[in-house]
């Protein structure tokens, strides 16, 4: 499982210029299984997904067709990690 912390790295007008494109992209892939959880960060510098990847080359292939990566709207920060525990009803996060 992995983190992904976007920074915006330009103005925000550009940002929200390729947000619509973005959110397709977003929905997608929730669709195809790989992201599990997305959102703006607070103040709003950026977002942050939660994706569930086989490995960090197939992240990689994903977040490059990202709209805010192809129009270099965003810097990517990747942390893996591996969920020990988990609350009540997030017990689907635990590797099996």
């Amino acid at each position: 499982m992995y983190i992904v912390s976007l920074t915006y790295v330009c103005e925000m007008d550009k940002v929200d210029a390729n947000l619509e494109a973005h959110v397709v992209y977003l929905k997608e892939q929730y669709e195809k299984g790989c992201f599990i959880a997305s959102g703006r960060k607070v103040p709003r510098t950026g977002g942050v997904i939660l994706a569930d990847m086989p490995s960090r080359d197939a992240l990689d292939a994903v977040l490059a067709e990202d709209p805010f990566c192809k129009e270099g709207v965003a810097r990517y920060d990747v942390t893996e990690f591996v969920p020990s525990m988990a609350a009540k009803g997030f017990e689907c996060l635990l590797p099996n």
